[in-house]
């Protein structure tokens, strides 16, 4: 039997058989990708070395991602409710890129993810990396943080590309974003100096720089009640709000209040090269415009450079007839003494008029963090303490400007829908 089964398999072997006629078809791109990458790395998704990343494996649109990875040879992964592209980049050399390089981008489509995110916001220039907010359910949280190389890249960007139409009647919302290292704490006693602040904020939090604190409109030996203070990172004054906000812990037995400080607003150079208003901060009640015009016009080394002031309350704006003037009386003047007050003098920022809201790390906008400020200063004002209720958001304080503030100049108008004044330092829009 064993004989004949032999015999049989050799005959098999030796016959001539048909050619097979083989048809050979085309396999999308994306399958393609997609069969390629699991062809290296295994269909189990074990590999040699790599598996695939964890938040693309098993998304809805896996196949899309690993093209993506492909073509540009980023990677990506998604860790703490974020997914991560790129940070670094291939072949990346050199530090992180540093502030104001980083955008924020709002509005996206829950279904959007970076296969169509990336595309549009590599044109502008090269990517370091791309965070995209996740929820648990595998959509996206509706924004993203963008990282350029430079931070004229994240200029260009958001000129460009706020307002994108992304899909059809789907507009981006796209903008500068802030790091904010800084935070405002309130109900520190007035009688206390700078150095014993710093300190004091140095034996309950980690990672205080600095803190900046400015003297009473009043009585210039004391303070206003509260200070700003500045963390070596952002991380450093998110864990140092989390642990203070609960109020558990008391400054010189007082209970404080903390919130984000107002950041930074940051306006294009170009635009600040334009500038001729000087802000003035610190200023006694009863120094008047005439003294300051007066003061700054003989500052500058010119007859009639200044143009006009407007003062209110213990700050001012200098206007000046041509730039260069004004930078020669803020050299002279920054850090010297008007009427008895050491006076800080700056180049003053203009408003941008499609900048109704800002998106930082801290929050979104001016919300409760500059209201504690406002607060604080109004209570100044009227001479007496007065509870911190979301109810007083309508009173005329919401017209006073903080100091820590950016100084901005510009018209007095009211932002549809807001319950706050846009003021010349400020876009007071409160919740």
């Amino acid at each position: 039997m064993a004989i004949l089964f032999n015999v049989h398999r050799l005959r098999m072997r030796n016959a001539k058989l048909p050619p097979c006629k083989v048809q050979r078809t085309e396999m999308p791109a994306e399958d393609a990708a997609l069969f390629s990458y699991h062809a290296e790395v295994g269909m189990a998704g074990e590999t040699k070395n790599k598996t695939v990343p964890h938040g693309v494996a098993g998304a809805p649109n896996e196949s899309a991602l690993l093209s993506l990875m492909e073509r540009t040879g980023y990677s990506m992964i998604q860790e703490n409710g974020q997914r991560k592209y790129g940070g670094p980049p291939p072949f990346w050399e050199g530090p992180v890129p540093p502030r104001g390089c980083e955008v924020f981008v709002g509005k996206i489509p829950r279904d959007c993810y970076e296969d169509e995110l990336v595309p549009v916001f590599e044109k502008i220039g090269k990517l370091y990396e791309l965070r995209l907010m996740m929820d648990f359910s595998g959509t996206n949280r509706g924004y993203c943080f963008t990282t350029y190389s430079n931070r004229r890249d994240a200029l260009r960007c958001v000129r460009d590309l706020n307002n994108y139409e992304i899909r059809k009647g789907r507009f981006l919302g796209v903008c500068l974003s802030v790091d904010n290292c800084r935070l405002f704490v309130g109900g520190i006693p007035k009688n206390k100096q700078k150095e014993e602040i710093l300190q004091e904020m140095q034996k309950v939090t980690d990672g205080v720089v600095d803190v900046i604190v400015y003297p009473s409109a009043q009585d210039k030996t004391k303070n206003r009640g509260f200070a700003f203070v500045e963390y070596e990172s952002h991380r450093a004054a998110a864990m140092a709000r989390r642990k203070l906000i609960p109020g558990r812990i008391q400054l010189w037995g007082h209970q404080i209040a903390v919130d984000w400080a107002e950041p930074e607003q940051e306006v294009d150079e170009e635009v600040m090269s334009k500038v001729k208003i000087l802000y003035v901060r610190n200023l006694m009640l009863g120094t008047t415009e005439e003294t300051i015009g007066k003061v700054f016009n003989e500052a500058s080394g010119t007859d009639g450079a200044v143009e006009r002031v407007k003062k209110i309350r213990d700050y001012a704006f200098v206007h000046f007839k041509e730039r260069d003037d004004a930078l020669t009386a803020m050299k002279f003047l920054n850090g010297t003494s008007l009427d008895g007050s050491m006076i800080e003098v700056v180049l003053a920022k203009p408003v941008d008029k499609n900048d109704y809201v800002r998106y930082t790390r801290g929050g979104v906008g001016v919300r409760s963090g500059s209201f504690s400020q406002m607060l604080y200063e109004f209570e100044e004002e009227i001479g007496q303490n007065i509870t911190r209720q979301p109810s007083y958001a309508a009173s005329p304080f919401a017209l006073e400007a903080m100091p820590g503030a950016t100084p901005f100049y510009g018209q007095i108008t009211t932002a549809p829908g807001a319950v706050g004044i846009r003021y010349p330092n400020r876009a007071c829009q409160l919740p």
